[in-house]
């Protein structure tokens, strides 16, 4: 039975193959006696700038077993059962509605069961939306179809490709073993900060929607979903492009966090809605060499990955919260909208990182208490509102208004640089955001800047607005994963409310996948 042996370190530039003499040493025996070592984790140590240490748990198979002793650092792999999937027929018609992280991986799911669905994505290939993205980003020329937030998967394929999560789930692996399968990098099933890039990504998509079609699936591309059809409060049927209409006994409902459209005919149709918090703010962008300064010390090793950082800043009195988020080290900013006369912005990195900026979201929580009624979509018009203000600031060309941090905070600081495209104007951001949202921002980032000592700096610029944080509401659903108003309803993913980010999207459509698959087994 193989072993887990935790808290190797190496040294930034030392050969990887070094854990193997070390881990003899630290089991006490001959480096001949492991048979096996594989990596399971890897990660920065930056806490003592002047000692960086890379921090790795492996497993270890030994051809002796008694000569070792387990404790804190060294336990056994007690070795799981490989997921079961009995195959089944169903005489229904499931119908996945979004190629996102949780639409995809739902439908990997379902083809385990050998089940087979009609997939509908309203934007394009992932070939076709790049180009028009790329498009978008030179001149300026938006596609409202097939942009930074819709068509073949989803937002998260214009971004870091980041596959963190707080979500304790066992089928984590079983994610992160699919998206290498199709092509992301091996080192995602080990390192502590997984990222894939936005250039590896795009081929991961594709891998996966040729592996759906071998599977049977059925795909429509520029097919949005414009009505339900209900008989009996059972989804029955679904409209396609506000014409064809196709039948559909389980409708996987993976929309992505910007289907403004889509949110607005679910609450025509009377589907249980709810508002939610989220947030919003602005894009910082630092040269990376600064960010790389402040983790990791002066004179750090040139093999260390491209720093990043994660800050938070609570205020207890007004009950608001600043955060950083979607850091992209080596990345840019990005124009990321949906919708003709709002700008909004976000932020990517290939997987190499090897971009001289950073950039990261700086946001502050928003409620039901800053929204204008208690309609299920005021939190979309809160979001609209705010893009539109955007976009007349930066010159109604979508170019973006931007602003030096030193100035944003009162500092005085003068000129901008970003790499957002097609460009940039300068503004004052604070006059663009909610009075709350601006005050609890310049809070954050004065206390960020204590944590991390140069992180207020002239060479840091502010670029707005980031809207796009996560879904604006909620689409209920019960222990059982239907939507609490329509049978045969499974809402899921980021735009559903149920996840953020690439791993916890995924995590959620397998569930829904999962929970189909035992409806039909239970029939």
């Amino acid at each position: 039975m193989p072993f887990l042996l935790r808290n190797l370190t190496l040294s930034p530039g030392v050969e990887e193959s070094a854990l193997r003499p070390l881990a003899a040493a630290r089991l006490g025996v001959r480096e001949s006696e492991i048979t096996a070592l594989t990596l399971v984790r890897k990660g920065v140590d930056a806490r003592k700038k002047g000692a960086i240490k890379l921090v790795y748990t492996v497993q270890v198979t030994l051809r002796d077993e008694s000569r070792v002793r387990t404790g804190e650092d060294l336990t056994r792999v007690e070795a799981a059962a490989p997921p079961r999937f009995p195959k089944l027929a169903s005489a229904g018609r499931i119908v996945i509605v979004g190629m996102g992280p949780a639409g995809l991986f739902a439908a990997l799911r379902l083809a385990e069961y050998g089940l087979t669905a009609r997939v509908l994505e309203r934007g394009r290939d992932v070939d076709r939306r790049s180009t028009d993205v790329s498009r978008f980003w030179r001149l300026g020329d938006l596609c409202e179809e097939s942009n930074v937030q819709f068509g073949e998967g989803g937002a998260g394929t214009f971004s870091d490709g980041k596959l963190t999560t707080r979500v304790k789930d066992p089928n984590c692996g079983w994610v992160l073993e699919r998206l290498v399968q199709f092509g992301a990098p091996p080192e995602i099933l080990y390192a502590a900060k997984p990222h894939i890039g936005t250039d590896r990504l795009r081929a991961v998509v594709r891998g996966i929607r040729e592996r759906l079609l071998e599977s049977g699936f059925h795909i429509g591309f520029e097919s949005r979903l414009t009505g339900i059809g209900m008989t009996g409060g059972e989804v029955k049927s679904v409209v396609v492009n506000d014409a064809g209409e196709e039948p559909c006994d389980s409708l996987v409902l993976a929309p992505g966090h910007s289907a403004r459209d889509t949110y607005a005919m679910l609450h025509g149709l009377g589907v249980a809605l709810e508002q939610k918090p989220f947030a919003v703010g602005l894009r910082v962008e630092h040269p990376q060499a600064l960010i790389n300064e402040i983790q990791y010390g002066r004179n750090a090793h040139p093999s260390l990955p491209p720093a990043e950082y994660a800050q938070t800043y609570n205020n207890e009195a007004t009950g608001r919260s600043a955060y950083s988020f979607c850091m992209c080290p080596g990345g840019v900013v990005v124009a990321a909208a949906s919708e003709a006369g709002g700008v909004v912005v976000n932020g990517m990195s290939g997987y190499r990182r090897n971009g001289p900026y950073a950039n990261s979201a700086l946001v502050a929580t928003v409620g039901p208490a800053d929204f204008a009624g208690s309609s299920p979509l005021a939190g979309v018009e809160f979001q609209r509102e705010l893009e539109r203000r955007a976009f007349v600031a930066g010159g109604s060309g979508y170019r973006a208004p931007a602003q030096s941090l030193l100035d944003f905070i009162g500092r005085g600081g003068r000129g901008i640089r970003s790499s957002y495209r097609p460009g940039v104007t300068e503004y004052d951001l604070a006059s663009l955001l909610p009075v709350p949202v601006a005050a609890t921002l310049r809070e954050g980032i004065e206390q960020f800047d204590r944590r991390m000592r140069g992180f207020v700096s002239a060479e840091a610029t502010l670029t707005g607005v980031e809207t796009r944080t996560s879904a604006p509401l909620r689409i209920l659903r019960g222990a059982d994963l239907q939507s609490l108003s329509h049978r045969g309803l499974y809402p899921t993913g980021e735009g559903a409310g149920y996840a953020g980010g690439i791993m916890s999207a995924a995590l959620d459509g397998i569930r829904v996948a999962d929970a189909i698959a035992a409806r039909i087994a239970a029939s």
